[in-house]
């Protein structure tokens, strides 16, 4: 089974900078596409940057030029750099597999705690 343990948020200024890591259990991971989702208080869950295991990257408009998601296939992480950070940005953020090369019907395993992001002055 596979398990997901994200961590690196806290509590920042706007304007500042946090770096959120995903770490993955399991031998499938560099086969994995890999997400960031964010989830704010009363909304749904919303993906915010996905990355290829070749390292394709795609992010959504909201983020774009502040956040730059990364991978490390030998240590099983994937990163998410989040800079110019605005209170908007305020969500507990989840990684996520989103497809595995090769299989068919992928299901996503169990979320993870997630780790919460704080945006306040």
């Amino acid at each position: 089974q596979v398990q997901l343990v994200e961590s690196g948020g806290g509590l920042v200024q706007p304007g500042g900078s946090l770096r959120l890591s995903c770490v993955v259990s399991g031998s499938i991971f560099s086969l994995s596409d890999m997400g960031w989702y964010r989830q704010a208080p009363g909304k749904q869950r919303e993906l915010v940057a996905r990355i290829t295991p070749g390292g394709r990257i795609n992010y959504a408009d909201s983020v774009k030029g502040r956040f730059t998601v990364s991978r490390d296939n030998a240590k099983n992480t994937v990163y998410l750099q989040m800079n110019s950070l605005k209170p908007e940005d305020t969500a507990v953020y989840y990684c996520n597999l989103e497809a595995v090369f090769g299989v068919v019907g992928f299901k996503k395993p169990p979320w993870g705690q997630g780790t919460q992001v704080t945006v306040s002055s």
